[in-house]
């Protein structure tokens, strides 16, 4: 089945783009989850649709309008939740809401666009060319050099900004830096499982590895291993049962983590249960 499966050149495509995206936005999910960014993470996907939607009415190519629009938001929820008195969940849903208002609006001024929502809301893998796999890989590779040669720096203020500012770190770049990553994976990852979902694949695969393991060698390895597993589970999924892809590979990313909470050998609901 499978080897029928990739005997078409579009699933081909989708399974190189998926593990490309899946992998990378795997491979964020250890910091976004160490450091506590998922909210941010909706902001800035949500965010998105308005980058998009500005892209189309204005000519510009939505994916660069998109990853431009989406590191400007994700800067401005970082600049009024540090440096304001707002509360930063309150700033991320004035952020995010208004963002997605602005896109919903262009949206309706331009009226060949509304045909492609729901692949830009919900992900369209099956429909990746091989110009998005060239996208994918350029802004697969930025952002995984930018989180491994700042490796340490970035794992030390998703611990300890405070430590880390006194350790001599620049720690407002690397924050804003982590930001503008997510910002670009979230981008990349919209042809995949689109602006809706992509924040799953942020957070499901990091949080299942922090349920496997004790240290964080261990949890990005696991992050990374449920990452690919979403991917070819779901991508198989679909394929048998015609489903959409990116809700399947997020569904399966759910199920991964949901197994992984109840019977974990060391904090399984379930097995901690069993040994009480």
């Amino acid at each position: 089945m499978l080897t029928e499966m990739l005997a078409y050149d579009f699933m081909q495509r989708a399974f190189l783009g998926g593990t490309i995206v899946c992998l990378l936005c795997s491979f964020l999910s250890f910091f976004v989850v160490l450091k506590r960014l998922s909210f941010i993470g909706v902001g800035i996907s949500h965010s998105a649709l308005g980058g998009l939607a500005l892209g189309v009415l204005t000519g510009i190519n939505p994916f660069l309008s998109a990853g431009v629009f989406s590191t400007l938001i994700a800067w401005a929820i970082g600049i009024t939740s540090k440096k304001g008195k707002v509360h930063e969940d309150a700033t991320i849903g004035i952020f995010f809401s208004a963002a997605m208002a602005f896109g919903v609006v262009l949206i309706s001024l331009s009226s060949g666009y509304k045909a492609d929502l729901f692949s830009l809301l919900f992900g369209n893998i099956l429909a990746i060319t091989v110009e998005d796999l060239w996208m994918l890989g350029a802004c697969g590779l930025v952002v995984t050099l930018f989180l491994l040669l700042l490796f340490k720096e970035l794992l030390a203020i998703s611990f300890d900004e405070e430590i880390a500012r006194i350790g001599g770190l620049p720690v407002g770049f690397l924050y804003y830096g982590l930001l503008t990553a997510m910002a670009v994976t979230v981008v990349a990852s919209i042809k995949v499982v689109g602006v809706i979902l992509v924040e799953a694949l942020l957070v499901i695969p990091a949080a299942t590895g922090m349920q496997l393991s004790k240290n964080y060698r261990g949890m990005l390895f696991f992050s990374l291993l449920t990452g690919l597993l979403s991917l070819l589970s779901g991508l198989f999924l679909s394929y048998v049962y015609d489903l959409p892809s990116g809700a399947t590979i997020v569904l399966c990313a759910a199920a991964i983590f949901a197994l992984v909470f109840l019977f974990s050998p060391s904090k399984g609901v379930l097995v901690r249960k069993f040994r009480g």
